[in-house]
């Protein structure tokens, strides 16, 4: 069975890891972190991923749901599995229960390493901000923006220099007037999904010739 890889750029440092970890050698086709800003984009994306991969029996999907930007897909002559989570953030915390029990204590914006260097992440938005409106009128925006967050979190997944990293999200998170703190993640998720076995409760697949609805997107609370 000849399998791909379909992976957000985001993810590159623990797909890698665990990649390397696994000895896995499968083709991966690499999805800009951007995009998931514009849902549909991201859709048209991952199909023309699929689309143009008409050599594998199997894709893997090394994401979440990501605001159901899954929903439409057509699997083509391939099998589809991807891991039951709604984001990358749930994906390296182990699962999405596990993110919403961290955030119990107060909103929390989640970012590694690669969400750092991300097209279009939360510091480039910022000072793109900044510069569109001016520094008062801008922080206000993002104020409002943030008014539901408390803390900003570094995901240390073991994959990159936690330290160098840290100093950066240390700046940001003052600026933005976030209390920081680094949290533990992993890369067992992703293991899991390079290796098997996709049971239910942990993955959804989707045969060969269908399509994945919105009701299989759905997580149970």
């Amino acid at each position: 069975m000849k399998t791909l890889i379909i992976a957000c750029k985001t993810l590159e440092n623990e797909l890698r890891h665990a990649m390397d970890e696994c000895g896995c050698a499968h083709d991966v086709h690499w999805i800009e972190s951007g995009l998931h800003n514009v849902p549909k984009k991201l859709t048209e994306a991952l199909q023309d991923a699929i689309d143009a991969s008409p050599g594998y029996d199997k894709a893997l999907l090394a994401m979440g749901y990501c605001g159901n930007a899954l929903a439409g897909l057509r699997s083509g002559g391939m099998t589809l599995t991807v891991a039951r989570v709604d984001d990358c953030i749930s994906l390296l915390l182990g699962s999405y229960k596990d993110r919403a029990a961290l955030s119990k204590d107060g909103g929390t914006y989640f970012m590694t390493e690669g969400w750092l260097r991300g097209e279009r992440n939360l510091w480039r938005e910022y000072l793109y901000t900044i510069e569109k409106y001016g520094e008062e009128d801008g922080a206000e925006i993002f104020s409002v923006m943030l008014g539901n967050y408390k803390y900003l979190a570094l995901l240390d997944t073991g994959c990159f220099d936690a330290d160098r990293a840290g100093e950066e999200m240390k700046t940001i998170a003052e600026t933005l007037n976030l209390a920081y703190k680094v949290i533990p993640a992993t890369v067992g998720y992703l293991k899991r999904l390079l290796t098997g076995p996709w049971d239910d409760d942990a993955f959804l697949t989707i045969a060969p010739g269908s399509e994945i609805k919105e009701a299989d997107l759905m997580l149970a609370i």
